[in-house]
């Protein structure tokens, strides 16, 4: 657990998606602006390296879906890459240029691929940004290797395995007092132990992932969870009845609307 500065906030986390954009200018930093301007200071982004090592931050593997570029950009320079413009207006953004645009602002960014994980820890490290980042991957094995090469901890949240395991852990036993509690929470702790935190889905191909079980069996490990991608205002209602610790969602300026209203903005 490394409770750096980037978990102090009162109240649940509202994380902005991308950014914040209604006409899909995601991950660009008219979106990341946007956000901002809306009182937002976590952002959630994406990140992918060019051929010659430079970290962007971008979803897709590819710049055919969101940008008038194409091609892989891992199989790309920067020179080249810089080219594109998403949704035909705005240049992509390096992560770098992110850190230092927005100062205060605190990222939780997911790597998108093994070949990022050098770019992104030697920006993490040139820009001391260590209590700024949640670094986060649906690969274990990413995460995990990035995490190991950084001089200083991070905030982490769980890969695809880890979460499989953790809600094997959470399910299992039966929580009633005696040993039967005792071993799910071992098992949590056991499941949780190289991560601050889940960062989930409700569900994962029907199985119910966020329930009030699985949010509790967290909570008793020291464990925060954050459910993405929320933009319906009902659900985030339903998320935070449950006591989830934060709502990653598209819809910024709806999550806030929701979090105002119930007293929960900071």
């Amino acid at each position: 657990m490394s409770h750096t500065a980037y978990l102090e906030h009162n109240g649940p986390i509202p994380l902005a998606h991308r950014g914040f954009s209604t006409s899909g200018l995601e991950n660009s930093m008219a979106a990341f602006q946007a956000a901002i301007d809306l009182g937002f200071r976590y952002l959630e982004t994406d990140v992918h390296a060019t051929a010659d090592g430079v970290l962007v931050a971008f979803h897709d593997a590819s710049l055919d879906r969101v940008s008038d570029g194409t091609g892989v950009i891992a199989a790309m320079p920067w020179e080249q890459v810089a080219r594109a413009r998403i949704g035909g207006t705005e240049e992509i953004p390096r992560l770098e240029e992110m850190l230092h645009t927005w100062p205060q602002a605190r990222f939780n960014i997911d790597i998108k691929s093994a070949g990022a994980i050098g770019p992104l820890v030697r920006v993490i490290e040139r820009t001391r940004a260590h209590d700024r980042v949640c670094v986060t991957s649906f690969s274990d094995a990413r995460r995990r290797l990035a995490v190991r090469r950084l001089t200083r901890p991070v905030v982490t949240s769980a890969g695809q395995a880890t979460t499989a395991r953790f809600r094997l852990a959470a399910t299992t036993f039966r929580a009633r007092p005696g040993a039967g509690i005792r071993r799910r929470a071992a098992a949590v702790r056991a499941a949780l132990h190289d991560v601050d935190g889940l960062q989930v889905p409700v569900s994962f191909r029907g199985v119910p992932v966020v329930t009030a079980q699985t949010v509790a069996a967290a909570h008793a490990a020291g464990r925060f969870v954050h459910v993405w991608t929320i933009n319906d205002e009902a659900e985030m209602h339903r998320l935070l009845d449950l006591g989830v610790d934060g709502i990653v969602s598209d819809r910024a300026d709806l999550l806030k609307q929701v979090l105002v209203a119930r007293g929960q903005w900071s």
